[in-house]
């Protein structure tokens, strides 16, 4: 009998066990970066590609970031752009955490070594304004609207070959994000392109609008 009780509570830990630490499954809903910790500020180790697949461990309770893991890397992506099927939708991962049930995560690095690491020299001057994904609360908008606009090899070549001081703002950059006024863009001659270099990576800027149509990798 002592046997058969033990065993059985075994086989319940067992399945306890499994059960708090099972993970959400999402995709990316456009190229996402995979990061070292929960901030722009951390190195990107990765990159999530549109439509990649990911296993979500929790996301943070006070900012949108969430502990993933892609093709064995654990990093830290934007939930605003992690998406998953809740009834017959698509939605966005962070706005909906608890409607998935989605863990609460922490990121206990105290430590000053990945912040360094990433060459990170000044404070968040601002925060990104929410791509097509991060601007629908409860909804994923179609996935054309994330697809990136190649304004041709003239214009990624002079961004690359001109580089400016990286700016940190709140939030991931992704195409469709709006970069905000108080942020000084730099002119692509002879187009209608502007660019900046924002969390660790150059971005090209539809001049009007201010929204990122392209990221430089």
């Amino acid at each position: 009998m002592s046997i058969k009780m033990t065993l059985g509570a075994a086989l319940a830990v067992s399945i306890l066990s499994s059960a708090a630490t099972a993970q959400t499954s999402a995709s990316a809903w456009t190229d996402l970066n995979l990061r070292a910790g929960p901030g722009p500020q951390f190195e990107i180790i990765d990159v999530i590609p549109a439509s990649g697949e990911v296993a979500v461990a929790g996301c943070l309770e006070s900012a949108s970031w969430c502990k993933v893991t892609h093709n064995g890397t654990v990093g830290w992506a934007s939930g605003d752009y992690l998406t998953t099927i809740m009834g017959e939708e698509r939605v966005a991962i962070y706005p909906n955490r608890e409607s998935v049930s989605l863990e609460t995560v922490v990121h206990s690095d105290t430590s000053d070594e990945t912040t360094a690491a990433s060459g990170v020299t000044g404070a968040i001057a601002g925060a990104l304004i929410g791509g097509p994904v991060g601007a629908v609360i409860g909804g994923v908008a179609g996935a054309s609207a994330g697809a990136a606009i190649d304004p041709g090899p003239t214009v990624t070549t002079y961004v690359q070959e001109n580089p400016r001081d990286v700016i940190y703002l709140d939030g991931e950059v992704v195409v469709g994000a709006g970069v905000p006024e108080t942020v000084k863009l730099s002119e692509v001659p002879d187009s209608t392109y502007s660019y900046a270099y924002i969390n660790g990576v150059p971005v090209i800027i539809e001049r009007e609008d201010r929204r990122i149509i392209q990221i430089v990798r």
